[in-house]
């Protein structure tokens, strides 16, 4: 079942597992899961991500940082 926005986690990955970031001097935000930086998000897209951060939950931002990195969409999922 889909949560908040059609976001959905139904394994739990993003809470097993879950994303961290870094906002760096020059406002580029560096998503790591893990321990190890998976990606590293710049200009106008990191200013977009900072902002719905800021304003997010913890879930919310699993989900914001999950889209960010790319490692979203795996399966059948609709647009």
């Amino acid at each position: 079942m889909a949560g908040r926005n059609g976001a959905s986690d139904e394994r739990g990955r993003l809470e097993a597992d879950p994303f961290d970031y870094r906002v760096t001097g020059a406002g580029a935000v560096i998503v790591s899961r893990g321990g190890r930086p998976v990606m590293t998000v710049g200009g106008r897209d990191a200013a977009r991500l900072v902002a719905a951060l800021q304003q997010a939950d913890d879930g919310r931002t699993q989900h914001l940082l999950a889209r960010a990195s790319g490692n979203y969409r795996r399966g059948n999922e609709r647009t």
